[in-house]
C-alpha cells in the first residue's frame, strides 16, 4: 500500500499543477486587436463544393466532390478532390500551373464552374453584390488536354456566367445584354440588343437584388435552345445621390433607388431563341406595377413557371407560360391579409408534371404537393414548426429532403419525408444548427454543424444520417488560449403572457456561489440564481428584430469573441427575439404588419424589464445596440423605453420608413399614402424628443442600402429638441462599414462607449 501511495500523490500534484497552469493560460484577456485585426481566430471550412458525376449514367454524384483550399505558404487557392468512399484528398487543379504564357503570374482562383461533362472548368471573378455574383473576364481549363485559355478580354463588366446544359456554350451578361460564346470556336453571339444604362437584361436593379435575394437574371432552357430572362426598365425609378467627400471637389454618383411609394422598375420576362435570336415576351397582364421575384423552367417542353406578385405583396399568382407563344395561365393563387412569404418559399417540379411548393397558408411554412393543373394533392409536412429550405426530391424513392425547425425553433435540422406526407425522419441528431449540402443523387450529404459552444465542423453522412467520417474538424488553437463565455438559452413571459426566447452570455467568473470561476456551457431552462446579492452586472442587449429574422439560435455566434471581451470587462450580453421574428409561425411574425417598430420595441422593453428583475443584474445599467434594422430598434427602444435603457448604440439605422426601399418597406407597411399613421408612429424621428439616455449613432456616408440621409434627418430632429447625443460617420463607408483597420477602429469606439456610458 505504502509502495504506491507517494507516486500517486506526486502524480496528482503534477496534474493539479498542470490544470492550474492551463487555467492561467486560459484566463488571457482578449484584445480588440486580436479580434478585429488579426487572423489568429480564422476558421476553416470546405469551400465551394461541386459534386462530381464521374461521367456515369445514371448519375452517381455521391462518389466524390471538389472544393477550394488555400495554400498559405504558396499564397494560392487550388481545387482539391475528395473521395467519399476512401476519404482520400488529391490535388485536382494546381493554380500555380494555370498560366497563359511563361511571363504570367500564377492564376488566382476565385470561383469555378464545372462543365456538364466534367471535362472543363470555367473560372470567373467575383463582383460585389448581396450574394456571390460571378463576373469579370472568364477562363477555361481543359482537363483532358491540360490546356488553359482566356475566353474574354474586356474591361467591361461581365456577370452571371454559366455553361449551357450540353456544355458547348457559355452564356453571360455584358453591357446589360445577354451573350453566348461557343466553347470550341470562341465566337460570341449577342442575343439581346436593347440593353442600355437603365434597361437591364439578364440582371437586376438594386432593390431586386437586395430584397428578393436574387442575383442571376437569366436561365438556360433544359434543352439549351433558348434562354429565359428578366428585363428591368428602371428609367422611371427616382435617382439617389451618393457623394464622395474625400476629394477636393466632391464627386457624386447617381443610383436608381425606389423609396417607399416611388415607382419601381417595369419588369418583363422574355425568352430568346439561340437559333432565331428573337425574343418572345411572356404575358404578365396589363398591370406593370408588379414584381416577378422568381421564374423557373418546368420539366415540360417549352413551359416556364413565373411568380407574379402584386405591389402590396399580399397576392401571389403562379403562372404557366408557353414560351413559344408567350401565352400564360394562372396555375394557382395565394392571398394573405398581411403578406405572402416568397423569399423562404421553395418550388420543385416533378417529371410527371406535378410540383411541390412551400407556403404559410396554414400558419406555418410547410410543403404542399399539387398536380399539373394546380389542384392540391396533399400537404406534405404539417405541425407547429417550419420548413426553412427544401433541398431536393428523390423522385425514384418519392422522398423530399429539407431543413426545418421541428425539433426546436432555435435549431436547424435535416429531415426526410415521403411525398404523401408519411415517414417523417430527422436525419441530424446533434443539438444545434446544421447546414446541409446534399449530393444530386441524394446518396450522401455534407453537414456543416455548429452550436453555441462549438466551432463549425464538417462531416460526411449517408442519406440515412449515418456518419461516414469527419471532413473538417476546424480546430483553431487560438481558441484554446481563452475561456470563452457561452450562450445560455432562456425563456420568459411578457406582462401579457407571451413567451419569448433569449440567450445570455455571463462573465466567465460569474458564480452562483458569488466567487469561484466556472465555464458557462449547457443551455438551461432557468437562469442561474442565488449568486452574491451584492454583485450586480450591467447588461448589453444585442437586437436585430426585423421581420422573419432570428438572433436566438443554437449556433456558433460570429461575435462570440467580442461579447466575451465585454464579459471579461464585467458585462452580461443578452439577445431576445420578440414578436415579428421568424420560426414561430405566421401569427407571431405578422403582428407587426403596418406597425413596424411598435411590437418589436415593446418586446425589447419587456425583455429589459425581465432582466432588471434578476438578482444579479444592475437595473440602472441596461443598454442596447444593433445594426441596420437593429440600429432602428436601438433608437426606438431608447426613445420609447420607459427610462429602462441607460444607453444605446445605433449603427446604420432606418429613421423613417419613407426613406427605405419599396419592396421591403411596403411588404410590411404598405405605402406611405395608404398607411400614414403607421409610418409616423414607426419613425424614430417622430420620437426623438423623448430621448433621455445616452445615444451613439454611427453611419457610413456611402451607404447605398440605408442611406446616410436617415441619420442626418434624425440628428436634425435631436438638435431641434435640444437633445445631447454622439455621432460618428465613416467617409465612403457602406452599409457594413469597411474591414481591416477601420473595423478595428469602429469596434474600439463602440467598446469604449460601452465602458464609459454603461
Amino acid at each position: 500500500m505504502k509502495k504506491f501511495y507517494y507516486p500517486i500523490v506526486f502524480a496528482l500534484a503534477l496534474q493539479l499543477l498542470a490544470q492550474a497552469i492551463i487555467s492561467q493560460e486560459r484566463d488571457k484577456e482578449l484584445t480588440l486587436e486580436d479580434i478585429f485585426n488579426s487572423q489568429k481566430f480564422a476558421q476553416k471550412s470546405v469551400r465551394n463544393v461541386k459534386w462530381l458525376n464521374n461521367g456515369q449514367a445514371p448519375i452517381k454524384s455521391g462518389q466524390a466532390f471538389l472544393y477550394l483550399e488555400t495554400d498559405t505558404a504558396k499564397k494560392q487557392t487550388d481545387i482539391w478532390k475528395y473521395d467519399v468512399k476512401t476519404g482520400k484528398r488529391t490535388l485536382f487543379v494546381d493554380a500555380g500551373k494555370l498560366v497563359l504564357s511563361d511571363t504570367d503570374k500564377a492564376f488566382r482562383i476565385q470561383n469555378y464552374l464545372l462543365s456538364p461533362d466534367e471535362q472543363g472548368i470555367l473560372f470567373t471573378g467575383v463582383l460585389p453584390a448581396r450574394a456571390v455574383k460571378l463576373g469579370s473576364n472568364f477562363f477555361l481549363y481543359d482537363l483532358k488536354n491540360n490546356k488553359f485559355r482566356q475566353l474574354t478580354d474586356t474591361d467591361k463588366e461581365q456577370l452571371n456566367v454559366k455553361f449551357s446544359p450540353d456544355g458547348k456554350k457559355i452564356g453571360f451578361v455584358r453591357d446589360n445584354n445577354i451573350f453566348v460564346l461557343d466553347v470550341e470556336t470562341g465566337i460570341e453571339k449577342q442575343l439581346t440588343t436593347d440593353g442600355e444604362k437603365h434597361i437591364l437584361n439578364g440582371r437586376f436593379d438594386w432593390v431586386y437584388e437586395e430584397e428578393w435575394s436574387i442575383i442571376d437574371g437569366w436561365q438556360w432552357s433544359p434543352d439549351g435552345k433558348s434562354i429565359a430572362y428578366w428585363q428591368l426598365d428602371e428609367r422611371r425609378v427616382p435617382e439617389f445621390t451618393i457623394t464622395d467627400y474625400t476629394q477636393t471637389h466632391p464627386k457624386s454618383e447617381q443610383m436608381r433607388y425606389p423609396k417607399a411609394g416611388d415607382p419601381n422598375s417595369i419588369v418583363r420576362i422574355g425568352v430568346v431563341s439561340l437559333e432565331t435570336i428573337s425574343t418572345k415576351w411572356m404575358d404578365l397582364g396589363i398591370d406593370d406595377d408588379i414584381y416577378i421575384p422568381r421564374i423557373k423552367w418546368t420539366k415540360q417542353p417549352n413551359q416556364l413557371c413565373i411568380y407574379r406578385v402584386n405591389r402590396l405583396q399580399n397576392k401571389l399568382d403562379l403562372l404557366y407560360a408557353n414560351t413559344l407563344t408567350g401565352e400564360t395561365r394562372v396555375l394557382l393563387t395565394e392571398e394573405s391579409s398581411t403578406w405572402v412569404e416568397i423569399k423562404d418559399a421553395s418550388l420543385y417540379f416533378l417529371t410527371d408534371g406535378n410540383f411541390i411548393i412551400s407556403s404559410e397558408k396554414d400558419g406555418f411554412m410547410h410543403i404542399y404537393r399539387y398536380d399539373r393543373n394546380g389542384k392540391q394533392i396533399n400537404q406534405v409536412t404539417k405541425g407547429e414548426w417550419e420548413v426553412k429550405k427544401v433541398l431536393g426530391i428523390d423522385e425514384k424513392k418519392e422522398i423530399v429532403y429539407f431543413i426545418a425547425t421541428e425539433k426546436s425553433h432555435i435549431e436547424r435540422h435535416l429531415y426526410s419525408i415521403k411525398l404523401d406526407g408519411s415517414k417523417l425522419i430527422r436525419l441530424t441528431q446533434d443539438d444545434g444548427t446544421h447546414n446541409i449540402n446534399i449530393s444530386p443523387d441524394y446518396s450522401v450529404y455534407l453537414d456543416t454543424y455548429s452550436n453555441k459552444s462549438m466551432l463549425p465542423k464538417v462531416s460526411l453522412h449517408t442519406n440515412t444520417g449515418k456518419l461516414i467520417r469527419s471532413v473538417e474538424e476546424n480546430k483553431v488553437p487560438a481558441y484554446d488560449e481563452y475561456r470563452l463565455s457561452r450562450k445560455e438559452f432562456f425563456t420568459f413571459k411578457s406582462s401579457e403572457g407571451t413567451e419569448f426566447s433569449g440567450w445570455m452570455m455571463k462573465p466567465v467568473d460569474f458564480s452562483a456561489e458569488g466567487g469561484s470561476a466556472r465555464r458557462v456551457d449547457p443551455p438551461k431552462a432557468e437562469l442561474t440564481s442565488g449568486g452574491d446579492p451584492t454583485k450586480k452586472y450591467p447588461v448589453l442587449i444585442y437586437v436585430y428584430g426585423g421581420p422573419g429574422s432570428q438572433t436566438v439560435l443554437d449556433d456558433w455566434d460570429r461575435n462570440i469573441l467580442w461579447y466575451t471581451l465585454l464579459t471579461q470587462k464585467g458585462y452580461i450580453v443578452v439577445s431576445v427575439d420578440g414578436r415579428g421574428t421568424g420560426s414561430r409561425g405566421k401569427a407571431f411574425k405578422s403582428i407587426i404588419y403596418k406597425n413596424l417598430g411598435k411590437w418589436e420595441t415593446h418586446d425589447q422593453i419587456e425583455g429589459a424589464k425581465y432582466l432588471a428583475s434578476l438578482p444579479y443584474v444592475d437595473a440602472s445599467r441596461i443598454g442596447i445596440w444593433g445594426w441596420s434594422y437593429g440600429g432602428y430598434m436601438a433608437c426606438m427602444s431608447i426613445f420609447l423605453g420607459d427610462d429602462i435603457f441607460k444607453s444605446a448604440i445605433s449603427v446604420a439605422p432606418v429613421t423613417d420608413w419613407k426613406f427605405y426601399d419599396t419592396i421591403y418597406t411596403e411588404r410590411f407597411m404598405q405605402t406611405p399614402e395608404l398607411n400614414p399613421d403607421g409610418y409616423k408612429d414607426g419613425a424614430p424621428t417622430t420620437h426623438a424628443n423623448k430621448l433621455k439616455g445616452n445615444l451613439l449613432i454611427i453611419h457610413g456616408t456611402a451607404d447605398d442600402n440605408v442611406h446616410w440621409q436617415n441619420t442626418i434627418t434624425l440628428v436634425n430632429e435631436l438638435q431641434k429638441n435640444n437633445k445631447q447625443f454622439q455621432t460618428a460617420f465613416y467617409p465612403g463607408g457602406t452599409h457594413g462599414v469597411a474591414g481591416g483597420i477601420v473595423r478595428l477602429q469602429l469596434y474600439t469606439m463602440i467598446t469604449n462607449y460601452i465602458l464609459e456610458k454603461l
